[in-house]
């Protein structure tokens, strides 16, 4: 029981340096950023896409090196399954979210896609450097391709708009210092877990997509619900779409780039059919089929229907339903 209280402290104090030190990473190199006078476009695709996926990105990474693959795999799985069922399921409960034509006709193809590749390179028991550039390499064409297509989709990322109150070699130093705190906070957090599994009997799969996934969706999760709350319309569904496309190409690219992950398919196919069919469901959510399947519509096809998509709103029985089947979820594997 000490043991387990103590490894569960670890994870607590992980979680807490994850989320601070992601939050002044953030804001310290957009802040950089505007010091030199980037566009606001390329410091939400970059510098804040890339911000927000840190916590993420460290744990993976640490635990990969350290010899916890699982942890590092059922981080980003479970972190993308919270961000849709857990996140945007209890947000839409509060306040119902518009659904922008962006993320109905680009981010959630990309995103569908982003989780088939992660499957598709899990299937022989690793994956290896060659994966890991590949889903680099389609960030880096995601990334560049959002640019371009910002003319016709505007690109909605929340973008810290800092006041540059200090010199700019301030900030760099709260970047390193953020930094740092990623680096200590995914060491907590990943021998927080690896001990909590241990102690409790379970596997690290299990421990890493619920309580670990649960820690690093934790900013997304606190910043949604207070706006919902508030009843502000600046939270997107394209934003938790987003983070769901960084957490396979960047997160799994850039670790497995750097290590090989070797792990047991069959530990994660029920909880990869799962992440696919609530990227299916969100679909089915997100889409106006009414606008789609009505014969009153000048005339014009399903096809040409959907493109005249401007867009769409998850209410809150679908919410429900995507925050009822994350919680059965959780229930099932600890089962």
């Amino acid at each position: 029981m000490e043991s387990s209280l103590v490894s569960f402290v670890y994870l607590a104090l992980g979680v807490v340096l994850l989320v601070y030190s992601g939050d002044y990473l953030v804001k310290g190199a957009a802040a950089i950023a505007n010091h030199f006078k980037i566009s606001s476009l390329v410091i939400g695709l970059t510098v804040v896409a890339f911000g927000t996926s840190a916590p993420e990105l460290i744990v993976s990474l640490d635990a990969a090196v350290t010899g916890h693959p699982e942890i590092a795999l059922g981080n980003v799985i479970g972190s993308n399954i919270a961000n849709i069922a857990l996140v945007l399921g209890l947000t839409v409960l509060i306040l119902p979210m518009p659904v922008a034509q962006q993320t109905i006709k680009r981010s959630w193809p990309i995103m569908f896609v982003s989780g088939v590749v992660l499957y598709l390179a899990m299937l022989n028991n690793r994956v290896g450097h060659a994966e890991g550039i590949f889903m680099f390499a389609a960030l880096i064409l995601f990334i560049i391709s959002s640019i371009k297509s910002s003319k016709i989709f505007p690109v909605n990322i929340p973008i810290p708009k800092p006041a540059n109150k200090y010199p700019v070699w301030a900030y760099f130093i709260m970047v390193i210092i953020a930094s740092g705190g990623l680096v200590i906070g995914s060491r907590f957090l990943v021998n927080g877990a690896s001990s909590l599994a241990a102690d409790l009997g379970v596997s690290e799969r299990i421990i890493s997509i619920s309580i670990v996934a649960f820690g690093t969706s934790l900013p997304e999760l606190t910043a949604s619900v207070i706006a919902a709350i508030k009843k502000e319309t600046d939270i997107s569904v394209g934003n938790l779409v987003g983070s769901n496309i960084f957490n396979v190409f960047a997160v799994i690219g850039i670790t497995s780039s750097i290590k090989v992950i070797d792990f047991s398919f069959s530990e994660f196919r029920i909880d990869l059919y799962f992440m696919m069919i609530i990227f299916i469901l969100l679909f089915f959510f997100i889409v106006p089929w009414k606008q789609i399947l009505s014969k009153q519509n000048n005339g014009n096809g399903i096809v040409q229907r959907y493109k005249n998509i401007n867009e769409s709103l998850i209410t809150r029985v679908e919410g429900g339903v995507l925050f009822a089947l994350y919680v059965g979820y959780i229930l099932l594997i600890f089962k």
